[in-house]
């Protein structure tokens, strides 16, 4: 027989928290082995517990969901944490994946999806609700577009020249200009894509489609 999936909760309101432990109980290859109030013992809970996925509220007395994220995420990485909140706007969303969530689920979906979407953190993937998917990648559309933005004209081009394969000093020769001011585009550009290497200013422009 399968061992079962460990799930913790971590959810202020009593009913709901005593819900969705149900859920997990009842589902067969799933089993709730703790369902809290707060974080204020979060480690020593997480010791007792042994979760492999733990279902996060954002909003809790004392430390906050995000703020528990960074602390499992420092201690325990290999544990996969799903935020389960009311909240689905951009501040909340996005500073808990920076905090290293690896799904984001509102309250109110439905059971099914829920064992769904531990079952999909298990395989590696990042379940989320369709609202803050969208949210997601809009704001992934914004900071392309804003990336684009910035590059000005000639660094477009130098780009460009990048990703058709040209050297610096090819892109020296074909521009009319030093090696050095060449060098010095480059450090502009990867410092706008937020990038370190030639590789990586050439797989960002491809991507994201800024040349």
């Amino acid at each position: 027989m399968q061992t079962p999936v460990r799930v913790v909760i971590y959810e202020d309101n009593n009913a709901l928290r005593e819900t969705m432990k149900m859920i997990i109980d009842y589902t067969p290859g799933y089993t709730c082995t703790g369902a809290y109030a707060n974080c204020l013992s979060l480690l020593k809970d997480i010791d007792s517990s042994n979760p492999q996925v733990i279902l996060m509220d954002i909003d809790m007395p004392g430390m906050n969901g995000i703020e528990a994220v960074e602390v499992v995420k420092s201690n325990h990485p290999g544990i996969a944490v799903i935020m389960q909140t009311v909240f689905d706007d951009n501040n909340n969303i996005f500073n808990a994946i920076c905090a290293g969530a690896d799904g984001y689920l509102l309250k109110n979906t439905p059971p099914a999806r829920l064992i769904s979407g531990i079952e999909e953190v298990m395989s590696g993937g990042a379940p989320m609700s369709a609202s803050v998917a969208r949210k997601v990648l809009e704001s992934q559309r914004n900071i392309n577009l804003k990336q684009e933005s910035t590059l000005s004209e000639r660094e477009k081009q130098l780009l460009k020249l990048l990703v058709d394969g040209y050297s610096y000093k090819l892109v020296a020769d074909k521009l009319f200009i030093s090696v050095g001011t060449v060098q010095t585009h480059i450090k502009h550009i990867y410092e706008k894509l937020q990038v370190n290497s030639k590789a990586g200013a050439v797989a960002k422009a491809i991507k994201d489609k800024l040349v």
